[in-house]
C-alpha cells in the first residue's frame, strides 16, 4: 500500500515550486507536471490535464489552483490549505522584501539582464508545457479541429491586434464540445415508432 503523503510535504513540495518558478502560473505548469505527475505519482498525465483546464476555467491564479486540487486529492481540506499555502508563501514573502527596492533593483544593468534572460526561459517552459499536454492529448478528429480553430484565432488576435479575451475563445471551446455531446447523444437515440417499442 502506497504510504500516506504528509501535509509537510506537500507544503515543501509546493514551497519550493513556488519559490524557484519564475513566471507565474503557465511557467509552473511544466514544473508541477514533473514533480506530481512523474517523480511523485501524486496525479496522472490525465489529472494533469484535466486539471489546467479545470484551473484556468476558475478564478484565481493558475499555480494556486494547482495545489489547491492536487492537496485536496491528496489529503482533504487540510491538504488543500498547505498545498495553497506553501505555493503562495515564496511569492508573498519575496514581494514583501523587494516592495521597497524593486524599481532601484530594476535600473541596475546586471539585474535587468538577469530578468531578461529569465523571460525567455519562462517562454521556452511555457512552450514545454503546451507541447506536452498536446502530445498526451487524445487525438481525435474534433480535438485537432478544436486545436487548429484555436491556434489560427489566436494568431489573428495577435497579428491584427483585436481585443478579444482568452475566456471567449474557452467558451467557445466548450460550446463546441457542448454541441457536439448533444449531436453524439441524439445519433444514439433509438428510433421511435415500432422499433422503440421492441
Amino acid at each position: 500500500m502506497k504510504k500516506e503523503t504528509s501535509l509537510f510535504e506537500l507544503f515543501w513540495t509546493y514551497f519550493k515550486i513556488g519559490l524557484f518558478t519564475f513566471g507565474g502560473g503557465y511557467a509552473m505548469i511544466a514544473v508541477i507536471e514533473n514533480i506530481c505527475v512523474e517523480k511523485k505519482n501524486w496525479i496522472t498525465h490525465d489529472d494533469m490535464a484535466e486539471l489546467t483546464v479545470l484551473a484556468e476555467s476558475t478564478p484565481g491564479p493558475i499555480a494556486v489552483n494547482c495545489g489547491t486540487y492536487v492537496g485536496y486529492k491528496l489529503r482533504g481540506f487540510w491538504g488543500a490549505f498547505f498545498g495553497t499555502l506553501g505555493v503562495v508563501l515564496p511569492s508573498f514573502i519575496i514581494i514583501f522584501a523587494l516592495a521597497s527596492v524593486l524599481d532601484r533593483l530594476i535600473e541596475i544593468k546586471a539585474v535587468a539582464s538577469a530578468f531578461a534572460g529569465i523571460r525567455i526561459a519562462v517562454g521556452l517552459l511555457i512552450i514545454s508545457a503546451a507541447i506536452n499536454m498536446i502530445g498526451k492529448m487524445k487525438k481525435t478528429a474534433f480535438s485537432v479541429a478544436v486545436l487548429i480553430a484555436a491556434c489560427i484565432l489566436m494568431l489573428a488576435i495577435n497579428i491584427f491586434s483585436l481585443k478579444i479575451s482568452v475566456i471567449v475563445l474557452m467558451l467557445a471551446a466548450a460550446l463546441a464540445g457542448l454541441l457536439r455531446l448533444a449531436f453524439t447523444n441524439k445519433k444514439a437515440e433509438p428510433s421511435g415508432g415500432k422499433d422503440g417499442a421492441k
